[in-house]
């Protein structure tokens, strides 16, 4: 059995070592682990510049490269970066290349009014409350004017909501040690203050485990700048 991380020290800097660490070791010892068909994605004009936040091992970077973008994604983990570039490598034939790079969403290696749109699914709900309203400002910053910025993370009435050690309200840590927090369509709307919402709801699936029926919730949001 492994040992998961054990928790650094409180501040900005323990707290991105903790969520370092849980990551580089899900990575390490599962792989890919996001797989299945990506979120739908935006109709955006050829030659938009987009940004992914959290990229993972490429689920979704997959399906962006089909577009005729230009798209730069990030990871904290670099182990989740490689397994990105070898996504990308497979599609070098497709429409659009993609630059990856290891950096944290809450300080982004980019200057102001670069982006036509931004996209982050299930990544701020894997930060502190501080880290979120970081994230949600940088994200902003990045936007040029009437830039897009879309959203997606597990709402408050998800099965898993609850689950784990409760580090902050509504954030539980599970497992290896990775963080995630469960959203209300209030609470996005606060984080995403800056921005102007074009829309948000709360999608509800139902699935079978172990011979029960579950409730997977998901809040998803557009917010112009």
């Amino acid at each position: 059995m492994t040992t998961p991380p054990r928790a650094q020290p409180g501040g900005e800097g323990g707290h991105r070592k903790e969520n370092l660490l849980a990551w580089n070791l899900e990575y390490k010892e599962k792989g890919r682990i996001w797989r299945g068909a990506a979120p739908k994605l935006p109709d955006l004009p050829s030659g938009s510049r987009v940004l992914e936040l959290g990229c993972g091992n490429g689920k979704t970077l997959e399906a962006m490269m089909k577009r005729p973008w230009r798209i730069a994604a990030l990871d904290l983990s670099l182990l989740a970066v490689r397994l990105g570039r070898e996504v990308a490598a497979a599609l070098k034939d497709e429409p659009s290349k993609a630059d990856l790079l290891a950096a944290d969403a809450t300080v982004l290696p980019f200057r102001e009014d670069v982006f036509d749109a931004v996209f982050a699914f299930h990544v701020i709900g894997h930060l502190r409350l501080d880290e979120r309203s970081r994230a949600a400002r940088e994200a902003s910053r990045v936007l040029k004017a009437d830039g897009h910025f879309f959203f997606l993370e597990f709402g408050v009435e998800d099965m898993r909501a609850g689950k784990g050690v409760e580090v902050e309200p509504s954030t539980f840590r599970r497992g290896g040690g990775v963080l995630t927090h469960y959203f209300s369509e209030g609470e996005v709307l606060e984080l995403f203050e800056m921005l102007r919402p074009a829309s948000i709801r709360t999608d509800k699936r139902s699935t079978r485990i172990r011979g029960q029926d579950h409730v997977r919730a998901e809040v998803g949001a557009e917010f112009v700048k």
